[in-house]
């Protein structure tokens, strides 16, 4: 016999299903797409459950930040542009969906050999062998003569960049982020950390002027994200350090200078969750108001999901989240 008796299950006091709330019902199931498998109605068909209830969420934020003229700022690590989906972000510079594009040098580095070369990308552990990994003259001389081209010039790095490239109209300039931010007049702001990138390999870069530069550029963002305030949205799409820190830093600034800017969304987009995106841009940000959201998965499948439900949703003149 059991040195303790067990428990007697006939005196549990039970109660109907019904009498109890339940967090999984069956309204917040997916939807069969039916014959119109438009990307609107995919996603308006998606589960109202966690991370798709939230994507829809954060959708129905930028297309209410469009309508009200708030900021939607892009901060873009450069894998974005290498995986392709640089006529997406572009189709939503064109529909003025974002009004400022923060970038690293890797990420101009990037667009401007695609623009003019149609390729980038090296294969890494086979060029640094050898040594010849980031030695391309071509693109580290379009981009290090810059400090000659420009001396006494007070303009920020990401203008400079763009106004070069779209003075050359290169041949592949459609594909080119920085150049479709420089027709529509949307800031582009480098922020460099030296060393980091091909060019500074090359004995034509001068450190000064990309410091001095991309100093002036980090001010200019300031002045994006003071606009913020009660319904911008700031959107990281992979970059793991860089520009998370620079984001913090510059809404710190911004506060410093301009007080509250709260009620703003942000989002970080990357394949890894990596504690600096989910911090400085997502969490500390937004603990006085605002909200925040993360979203684990690749580039080339996310972007694309995004972009359609924006521009859908534009264009259909409602949200994604409506008929759910």
């Amino acid at each position: 016999m059991s040195p303790r008796p067990p428990a007697d299950l006939s005196k549990v006091k039970r109660l109907s299903i019904k009498s109890r709330p339940r967090k999984v019902k069956l309204a917040d199931f997916a939807k069969p797409l039916g014959r119109e498998a438009s990307s609107a109605n995919f996603l308006r068909n998606l589960p109202n459950s966690l991370k798709a209830a939230d994507f829809r969420r954060l959708i129905d934020l930028i297309i209410e930040a469009k309508k009200k003229g708030k900021p939607v700022i892009l901060l873009m690590g450069a894998h974005v542009i290498k995986v392709g989906v640089s006529p997406l972000l572009i189709e939503l510079v064109k529909e003025k969906v974002i009004t400022h594009l923060a970038t690293n040098a890797a990420g101009i580095i990037h667009d401007v050999e695609l623009a003019f070369w149609g390729i980038t990308s090296e294969e890494v552990a086979e060029n640094i062998a050898d040594g010849s990994f980031g030695m391309s003259r071509e693109t580290a001389d379009f981009l290090n003569q810059l400090a000659q081209e420009t001396a006494g010039e007070e303009l920020g790095l990401g203008e400079l960049v763009c106004r070069k490239l779209a003075s050359f109209s290169p041949t592949n300039k459609d594909f080119s982020l920085l150049y479709s931010c420089h027709q529509q007049a949307v800031p582009v702001t480098v922020h460099v950390a030296i060393g980091t990138d091909t060019i500074c390999q090359h004995p034509n870069f001068d450190g000064a002027f990309w410091g001095e530069k991309s100093y002036l550029d980090f001010k200019i963002l300031v002045e994006s994200v003071k606009d913020l305030a009660e319904g911008g949205v700031v959107l990281n799409l992979g970059s793991a350090v860089v520009l998370p820190e620079v984001f913090l830093k510059a809404l710190t600034v911004a506060r410093n200078l301009y007080g509250r800017i709260t009620g703003f969304a942000a989002a970080n987009f990357d394949m890894i969750q990596h504690y600096r995106p989910n911090e400085n841009v997502v969490r500390r940000p937004t603990m006085t108001g605002g909200q925040g959201f993360s979203f684990t998965g690749h580039h080339e499948i996310m972007i694309p999901l995004l972009t359609w439900g924006i521009l859908g949703g534009l264009r259909e003149h409602t949200s994604p989240s409506e008929n759910v």
